[in-house]
């Protein structure tokens, strides 16, 4: 609350109780004051009759005083006991207070003075009528003034003359009274434990979502009464309630910026006590408060999720809620952090009834100085406590700020995402797993704004997760799925991100085992070999690889692999094939590649024996005549031969077990030996013959054969 501020002369001065002069304050450094006493021992309130002034000779001042220009005295001020928040109170809580009574106070701390402050006042009480809070007296708003024992006051004219209202006092709060010792330090570790626990919110939750049931829509963070230290002896009469909030209205306290936030729990019991005590309302008017470091405080009691009936906007506290900023907010914006808590507050009041704080709505005043009973008043649903008042609450700059707060109140999850599926390989747009996967998501909307995420499944609600949770845990059954996670800020909007996740737990086979076969190539050191394999999967291969005797990726789509294996001893290949969602299966296959020299080969015709280091062993043989052979017989699966490549060879006939095979030409353009010019597999190891015949070709009849190898 606040009201438009004057700086007028100075006209009355209370009688023992504060000192003026026209424009000069009496000096108190001289003034000998009661000790300062525990908190445990000070009484809660105490109260200082503001009299009537006194007049000069015949001025004509009428009970219970007019506030005038002309009068002022000079009075002593005067000690206390112990207070910390002050305010002025008067008896008809429906008269305005005419001009503005100033303060100064005394520092238990070092004994100082503390400059004059004005107390804020919006003229009628705010109670609603009828309701518990009605009657009292009337009030400024309550100042935080810090741990004092003295005051001074005094009343600056508004420029009219009208009667000050009746009963007008100084009410002095001591939000510590009756309390433990170490209590107060206590609310306050409470508030900055709470505080802590909001900003680590959002690296929490990675635990597994354990049901479908919806959770409840996730109270502010916030320091409740208990936290802060509620006096709930002083509130009479249960909470009342509204049937709804429709409207959330922004206050500030209007009360100084420079207080501690190690003392805002304090502040709240005064405030709390001012409330009840000054202005016999049941409780604390406002149904939250947060002060400038962006901690929440649970106001009236009666429940945070329930439309609790509120003390604080004036024919509006029907279908309303509110929360005060504790400072003075006219020039001085509040916090990205404080922007934020509003717009929590909001989205969450709102929201639990399906308004957006960016919405208008109307409601009927039930009397205020702006709008009569009756009245229909659209407002936007979060609005400034000026809206239905003659006031300047909740100061000009926070008000400007409300539109903005009113837009992140009424935002859905911002820049939401599901950036991967943990334990899923992702393949194009679908993700493919064979065992439990963590969908993750981000968004860059604060968790204190969230209300939860929702985890469907082929369009059923599987798990609900919490709002500072970023992952879940899904284990479904085989089969293609849809995945959405949906994201719910507090104001009920919401935003989505789907997957198709296809989860096979079938591994890959083998339309062909892993197989070896000879080819031509050289045979300098090694043998030539084909490792030809053929691997499937329904859902789709991820890799095929050789991990022995090396390790060699050999894709998806290939079918065969050219390599070479050293000659006479076993050499083992295995081909591991993987599929999409991660299952694999390994086939091997051993073979044995031999070499069988042309010394072995039953020969017919005219052959010659060379001898050199190119040759297989030392040695070939070789013919010019047509008609020549050699024929070799083994037990194997895999057979190719050997001979030597020149500019000048002729070609071969080739027999495979009796029956023609084709021809060889073994000329090239540069000469090689030891090469495998020709070769033949089998589907098993079997006896076979293999014959070899000189063409006796034309200008090149001569032919060098160097032996045959066998691979078993």
């Amino acid at each position: 609350m606040d009201v438009a501020r004057t700086s007028n002369r100075i006209v009355a001065a209370v009688t023992g109780v504060a000192a003026a002069v026209t424009s000069t304050v009496a000096a108190t450094a001289t003034l000998t004051l009661p000790a300062y006493a525990a908190p445990a021992a000070a009484p809660e309130l105490q109260t200082l009759d503001l009299p009537a002034p006194v007049a000069p000779a015949g001025a004509g001042f009428s009970a219970p005083g007019t506030a005038r220009s002309e009068a002022a005295t000079a009075v002593t001020p005067r000690g206390t006991r112990p207070f910390s928040l002050l305010g002025a109170t008067w008896a008809d809580p429906h008269t305005p207070l005419a001009g503005t009574v100033q303060v100064r106070t005394r520092a238990v701390a070092d004994g100082r003075w503390s400059g004059w402050r004005t107390l804020d006042a919006d003229g009628s009480s705010p109670a609603e009528p009828g309701s518990a809070d009605a009657g009292g007296r009337g009030s400024t708003d309550p100042v935080w003034v810090g741990d004092s024992d003295g005051v001074e006051a005094r009343v600056v004219s508004d420029g009219g003359s009208r009667p000050l209202p009746a009963g007008l006092r100084l009410d002095l709060i001591n939000p510590d009274a009756d309390r433990p010792a170490g209590a107060a330090s206590a609310a306050a570790g409470t508030a900055r434990a709470a505080a802590a626990e909001a900003v680590t919110a959002d690296a929490a939750g990675t635990a597994r979502a354990a049901a479908a049931a919806v959770p409840p829509l996730p109270e502010p963070t916030l320091i409740t009464r208990a936290g802060w230290g509620a006096d709930e002896a002083m509130v009479v009469n249960p909470p009342e309630y509204t049937t709804d909030v429709q409207v959330v209205f922004v206050h500030h306290t209007a009360t100084s910026n420079d207080y501690s936030c190690a003392d805002s729990a304090r502040i709240v019991r005064g405030i709390q006590a001012y409330h009840v005590r000054s202005n016999g309302w049941n409780d604390i008017g406002y149904n939250f408060l947060v002060d400038k470091c962006g901690t929440l405080f649970e106001g009236r009691a009666g429940g945070v999720d329930k439309p609790v009936l509120g003390a604080h906007t004036l024919g509006f506290n029907s279908h309303s809620a509110a929360i005060a900023v504790i400072g003075d907010y006219t020039d001085q914006a509040v916090s990205t952090t404080v922007s934020r808590v509003i717009a929590q507050v909001a989205a969450y009041k709102l929201g639990m009834y399906g308004h957006l704080a960016t919405e208008r709505t109307v409601l009927v005043s039930s009397g205020s100085d702006r709008w009569p009973a009756g009245t229909r008043v659209p407002l936007t649903r979060v609005s400034g406590h000026r809206d239905t008042a003659k006031t300047a609450c909740p100061g000009d700059t926070l008000y400007k700020q409300l539109t903005p707060i009113r837009g992140i109140a009424a935002a859905a999850p911002a820049d939401f995402t599901m950036a991967r599926m943990t334990g899923a390989t992702q393949v194009g747009t679908a993700y493919y797993a064979r065992g439990p996967v963590r969908p993750l998501w981000t968004t860059t909307t604060p968790t204190a704004l969230i209300n939860r995420f929702d985890i469907i499944v082929d369009g059923v609600v599987v798990a609900s997760a919490p709002r500072a949770w970023r992952t879940t845990l899904l284990n479904l059954n085989p089969g293609r799925h849809v995945v959405t996670v949906r994201a719910y800020h507090l104001s009920g909007r919401a935003v989505s991100q789907t997957r198709v996740l296809i989860v096979d737990r079938t591994a890959p086979s083998y339309v062909a085992a892993p197989a070896v076969w000879l080819r031509g190539g050289s045979l300098a050191g090694s043998v030539p070999i084909w490792l030809r394999w053929t691997a499937a999967d329904a859902g789709g291969l991820r890799s095929v690889t050789l991990t022995r005797p090396g390790v060699v990726s050999l894709g998806t789509t290939a079918h065969a692999w050219a390599s070479a294996a050293a000659p006479g001893r076993p050499t083992t290949w295995s081909v591991r094939a993987a599929d999409r969602a991660g299952n694999t299966n390994t086939a091997s296959v051993t073979r044995t590649p031999l070499l069988l020299t042309e010394r072995t080969a039953v020969r017919a015709g005219r052959w010659t024996t060379v001898t050199g280091s190119g040759y297989l062993g030392g040695s070939a043989l070789r013919s010019i005549a047509a008609g020549s052979s050699l024929t070799w017989t083994f037990t194997g699966m895999s057979a190719s031969l050997a001979a030597s490549r020149t500019p000048t060879s002729g070609r071969v006939r080739i027999y495979v077990d009796g029956r023609y095979s084709g021809i060889v030409d073994l000329r090239s353009p540069s000469a090689r030996d030891r090469m495998a010019v020709w070769a033949r597999s089998w589907p098993a190891t079997a006896t076979h013959t293999v014959r070899v015949v000189v063409e006796g070709t034309a200008r090149r009849p001569g032919v060098t054969l160097d032996g045959l190898v066998l691979l078993r």
